[in-house]
């Protein structure tokens, strides 16, 4: 299977999962797989939240933050793998003075 993110549409969403600031995403989601290719900017974050469907997955391309998983905080950074793991809440924060980009996947579990 192959997916074309240049082939979906970019969208701004403020304030995500009631976090704060911007962020700016295309995703995919096909029922099973939920793709996002994002970048949250500078001073801002995806509010604490939920993934009761399965596994959401952050793979870390460039800038810097911190995650939040059930209370329990990570740096983030490139190179850097966060798993929030199914029936976790996590929130994501751009500690940094540069976008935070990142390849979310969530398989549907």
């Amino acid at each position: 299977m192959k997916i074309d993110f240049n082939e979906i549409e970019e969208m701004t969403i403020p304030c995500m999962n009631s976090g704060t600031g911007m962020m700016t995403a295309r995703m995919y989601h096909d029922g099973k797989y939920r793709i996002i290719a994002a970048s949250v900017h500078p001073g801002g974050s995806i509010g604490l939240h939920a993934h009761p469907s399965g596994d959401d997955i952050n793979y870390i391309l460039s800038g810097s933050g911190k995650a939040v998983c059930d209370g329990r905080e990570e740096e983030l950074k490139p190179g850097i793998l966060h798993i929030c793991p199914k029936g976790s809440e996590h929130s994501i924060i751009n500690t940094g003075s540069e976008d935070l980009v990142m390849l979310t996947i969530v398989v549907a579990g």
